[in-house]
């Protein structure tokens, strides 16, 4: 069952994933070859029938060249804005009741993400690759994570932080005994990106 907050992040979704597909005039098969998500998926995101995966919500964003806090976006990008603390949805949840939350997004001047995560002893969540260039800065706040970026382990303990280029496949696991908390920035190029090419 969807909270109020994630039922509106879906709907905010929803409309900008069409809004944008629409204002480029592709069709949903053109979308559905560029950003990797079958078209099945994409009707669903825009009929607000679905909460997609991150992965999903990245692949889609990265076609159009976008952040996936744009796709959050229910009213255009104020001057200011403050994020209240219960504000951010819940984009990830693991089986151990770990969250993943998109803090904020911004597209200008750059493509920016901050991201609140909390995993649970024994949870994982598998990231893919995202647009060529992409970083991921992590700072681990309580607990030790386990990264893998493309094949190489890494171990980040409690106030440690890693940086790594994250256009190659990578994934996180908490593979200690506490709860891990981490906050994580994506930095991402600008421009569209086409999984075809």
């Amino acid at each position: 069952m969807l909270t109020d907050r994630e039922r509106d992040a879906q709907l905010a979704i929803a409309r900008q994933v069409k809004g944008l597909r629409q204002g480029r005039r592709w069709s949903l098969d053109e979308l559905a070859s560029r950003s990797g998500v079958s078209k099945g998926m994409l009707v669903q995101i825009e009929g607000a029938r679905t909460n997609p995966s991150i992965g999903t919500l990245c692949r889609v964003a990265e076609s159009f060249g976008v952040s996936i806090g744009r796709l959050l976006e229910a009213e255009p990008e104020p001057v200011v804005k403050i994020v209240g603390a219960d504000e951010p949805a819940v984009l990830w949840r693991g089986p151990g009741g770990g969250t993943g939350r998109l803090l904020r997004g911004v597209n200008d001047p750059a493509f920016v993400e901050i991201w609140d995560w909390r995993m649970a002893p024994g949870e994982e969540h598998d990231s893919g690759d995202h647009t060529p260039g992409t970083r991921e800065i992590i700072h681990v706040r309580l607990g030790s994570l386990q990264v893998e970026v493309d094949g190489n382990h890494y171990e980040v303990q409690t106030r440690e932080t890693i940086d790594f280029v994250a256009d190659r496949p990578h994934r996180y696991r908490n593979g200690g005994t506490v709860e891990t908390v981490l906050t994580m920035v994506v930095v991402m190029p600008q421009g569209e990106h086409d999984r075809r090419a």
